[in-house]
């Protein structure tokens, strides 16, 4: 007999297979479709979620949707896209906000109106938004059951008709009550719970055995969590003999990381691995390139090149091995890997050499379905040791992504839209009340997310009170400079990050720089970015961050020398995520050390939530 489940159309958000793994999580068993699917793809589920998605309702272009879904007697819940596409149809109206709302806000719920949804949720309850657009007129039949300070109707209902729909994200980590809200919705659905962690780790180890077949399976393994949890999983499913690790040292790799990854391998006893070091190749790779999609998308292909020649060079028969990465979900959907998402940033495991071998049917992907914190858990149930599954993130271009490249020069438009960006800060009430001294921005973009679609902005500084020697104050209320960056970011148009300039060498001049990723500025990088790691260790910080990243700048006062932003980051998903709140004396201690270093102009402080900003700057 057939799982009763919960299906989730994917309009596609960056959220939409999170909500299926929040079901999944609470013990109800949850699949993805596309929302263009027949009836007969959602025959027997209890409940249907429709996601959010990049596209406006009102677009021209808009992702096809099977409209007689919602003719259905099933229950139905509306998220972000699927609120507005809900209100609409049934005759409300849509159209773009006179703000946005993007990160953090605050729901109250309607005291006149009883919503099974909000059942046993106090009100006002902190929320996630990543909307332009909002319902500006209800449809007939249905009624507001709660709003935030910029959006009226953020939550409707129509219990005759099983219609329930929230413009914001519950299936988010930074809306807290979100697993209450499917819990509640789950309920109404009359669903039961029949999904746990050793039904996935099964699933996992039939899908190995059922993709690999007779083959042998070659594993990149970057020594993160994700391979490594991966590694386990084929070993556990196929056996040593038939699984090799490859650890490709690709120049890009922190201070001391390769011999480090080596060492906790043979600790977990594992002896079917080796270490490779193509720094050279991988450098060459990327000598001259500015652009962050060409850069990752060189790291990505000389990743397939070095494969190819590691298997030509011990004589692996292509025809009977295959090729196997820890990819995860996030991965897949920045990288634009569904029907309705959006390209946010292409994933080094998700270039054309390895979309050739997929089409083959030559990867084998065992976490494609999954987040980090689903792999950590897999990786606790697989016995692994705490020092491999507490790893920070540490993708395949490694610090490669972390190293912005520029020739020195902005284009036409880039000197357009900075102006622009320096107007908009220049211009812009603060709401903080610790003294800001000086405000601009500064000439250098990076990735950003906002609604789903990509963004490629410039980032905005603040500074506070001037101390000695080229150091500024730290931030005093992180709670109010979280809510001062979310309002930079929600008002401006060319603007997608808020930086907190930390230290300034004394007397020199700042100016976009010419460089490029090379092994000069990798060395100056892995210095920087060990000190920030050593102090998290030291002060207990490093696992209450998900992720550290250093991101060295070409804005400096000559080639030579080097700016750094600091972006620690917490999150349980890597879809969301809020920048740290470290300690004063950690941060000090920190920003302090890395001053220090001889080739040290400036140190910043990343204090942007996901979204607007991804969390690395390309």
């Amino acid at each position: 007999m057939p799982l009763s489940k919960i299906i989730v159309l994917d309009f596609g958000s960056q959220y939409a297979h999170l909500i299926a793994k929040r079901f999944r999580a609470l013990g109800y068993y949850s699949e993805i479709a596309l929302p263009s699917a027949p009836l007969s793809e959602i025959e027997g589920a209890k409940g249907i979620v429709l996601s959010g998605g990049p596209a406006s309702v009102y677009d021209a272009n808009v992702p096809v949707f099977n409209k007689s879904i919602l003719d259905s007697d099933i229950p139905i819940l509306g998220l972000c896209y699927g609120h507005q596409l809900m209100a609409q149809h049934y005759g409300g109206k849509v159209e773009k906000g006179e703000a946005g709302e993007f990160g953090i806000a605050h729901l109250t719920i309607d005291p006149n109106t009883a919503s099974p949804l909000f059942s046993g949720i106090a009100s006002p309850m902190q929320v996630w938004m990543s909307h332009q657009d909002e319902v500006t007129k209800i449809a007939e039949g249905f009624e507001k059951t709660g709003s935030t300070e910029n959006c009226k109707y953020a939550a409707l209902q129509n219990l005759a008709k099983k219609r329930f729909s929230l413009q914001f994200h519950c299936e988010v980590a930074d809306t807290p009550c979100g697993n209450e809200v499917f819990e509640n919705f789950a309920r109404f659905c009359g669903m039961e719970k029949n999904w746990d962690e050793q039904a996935v780790l099964e699933m996992i180890t039939r899908d190995i055995q059922r993709e690999a077949q007779d083959k042998n399976v070659l594993l990149f393994l970057s020594g993160g969590v994700d391979s490594s949890v991966t590694f386990a999983l084929l070993n556990k499913a196929l056996g040593q003999d038939r699984v090799l690790g490859l650890h490709i040292d690709n120049g890009f790799m922190r201070k001391g990381e390769s011999k480090a990854v080596a060492e906790h391998y043979r600790k977990a006893g594992f002896t079917n691995f080796i270490v490779e070091d193509a720094s050279k190749r991988f450098l060459k790779a990327v000598s001259g390139l500015v652009d962050p999609q060409k850069k990752r998308i060189a790291v990505g292909e000389t990743f397939i090149a070095v494969r190819d020649a590691i298997v030509a060079e011990r004589h692996l028969d292509g025809e009977s091995w295959m090729l196997a990465q820890g990819t995860l979900y996030p991965d897949i959907i920045e990288s634009g890997g569904t029907k309705n998402s959006k390209v946010i940033k292409t994933h080094h495991n998700r270039v054309e050499g390895i979309q050739s071998l997929i089409e083959k049917g030559l990867i084998i992907e065992p976490l494609k379905n999954l987040y980090k914190d689903e792999v950590r858990n897999i990786g606790k149930k697989l016995g692994l040791a705490p020092s491999l599954i507490r790893r920070h993130p540490f993708p395949g271009p490694g610090l490669s992504i972390n190293v912005l490249c520029s020739d020195g020069t902005m284009s036409e438009k880039d000197k357009t839209d900075f102006k622009n960006a320096e107007k908009e800060i220049e211009a812009m009430r603060i709401p903080l009340s610790q003294t800001v001294t000086n405000r601009y921005a500064l000439p250098v973009r990076s990735v950003g997310v906002q609604g789903d679609f990509r963004t490629y902005r410039f980032p905005a500084v603040l500074s506070f009170e001037t101390l000695a020697d080229g150091f500024y104050r730290t931030p005093e209320d992180w709670d109010a400079l979280e809510a001062a960056s979310s309002h930079i970011t929600n008002k401006a148009s060319f603007i997608n990050r808020t930086l907190i300039r930390l230290y300034r060498k004394p007397g020199v001049k700042l100016s976009l720089q010419k460089g490029y990723c090379d092994k000069g500025r990798l060395d100056r990088l892995r210095e920087a970015d060990a000190i920030a790691l050593e102090a998290l260790y030291e002060s207990g910080w490093y696992d209450k961050v998900f992720q550290h990243l250093t991101i060295d700048l070409p804005y400096a006062s000559s080639p030579d020398r080097a700016s750094f932003v600091l972006r620690p980051v917490c999150s349980e998903d890597v879809m969301t995520a809020r920048f740290a709140h470290l300690p004063q004396d950690v941060l000090e201690r920190i920003v302090q050390k890395i001053a220090a270093l001889p080739f040290v102009d400036a140190v910043y402080y990343d204090a942007t939530n996901k979204p607007p900003a991804t969390f690395g700057w390309e």
